[in-house]
C-alpha cells in the first residue's frame, strides 16, 4: 500500500551512482523530492528525469533535494548519470525494500518483469513528513512536477508565516 500525505516517510539507506550509501535521514531539515522510476535508458523515464535535470535550479530554490529511485543496478545508473547528465542523485533500490516500503512496485510490468518501480513522486518536508504523494499505474504517464513544486512552494510560505 502506499504512503500517502501526513504520514511520516518510510525511513531508508540506499547506494547511489557513486556508491555512496544515502539516507534519507541524512535531509532532515531539507526539503526532499522523491522520484520513483520504472527503468534507466527507457523513454519516458529519461523524459521526465531530462525535465527535473532542466529545472534543477527551481527545486534548490526551494530548498529540496531531488533523489531518483528505481530497481536498476547502480552500476546502470552511473552510465545512465553520464549519458543524460542528470545533476541530482540516482539511488538503486535493487533489493525492492524501498518502492515496496512506499508502494510503488509492480507486481507485473512488461515483458514479464516483477517488482519494477512504479513511477510515483513524493514530496517529503524537513521533519520528514510526506507532504505530496502520486503513485501511477501507467508507466507512460509522468506525475504532475508543477504540483511538487506547487508543494515546496506552500512548504517554503509556511515558513515564512
Amino acid at each position: 500500500m502506499a504512503v500517502k500525505t501526513g504520514q511520516s516517510a518510510p525511513g531508508f539507506t540506499l547506494y547511489d551512482s557513486e556508491k555512496n550509501k544515502v539516507s534519507i535521514e541524512n535531509f532532515r531539515g531539507r526539503n526532499v523530492v522523491l522520484l520513483f522510476f520504472p527503468q534507466s535508458f527507457t523513454g519516458t523515464c529519461t523524459t521526465e528525469l531530462c525535465a527535473v535535470r532542466d529545472d534543477i535550479s527551481a527545486y534548490h530554490k526551494l530548498d529540496a533535494e531531488v533523489l531518483a529511485i528505481s530497481v536498476d543496478s547502480l552500476f546502470t545508473h552511473a552510465k545512465y548519470k553520464e549519458v543524460y547528465n542528470l545533476n541530482f542523485r540516482l539511488l538503486s533500490d535493487f533489493n525492492k525494500e524501498v518502492s515496496a516500503a512506499y508502494g510503488t512496485l509492480y507486481d507485473e510490468f512488461a515483458f514479464g518483469m516483477k517488482g519494477v518501480s512504479k513511477r510515483s513522486a513524493f514530496a517529503v518536508d524537513k521533519e520528514g513528513i510526506i507532504r505530496y504523494a502520486e503513485v501511477l499505474e501507467k508507466a507512460t504517464d509522468v506525475p504532475s512536477l508543477d504540483a511538487v513544486k506547487k508543494t515546496l512552494t506552500q512548504l517554503q510560505e509556511e515558513k515564512v508565516s
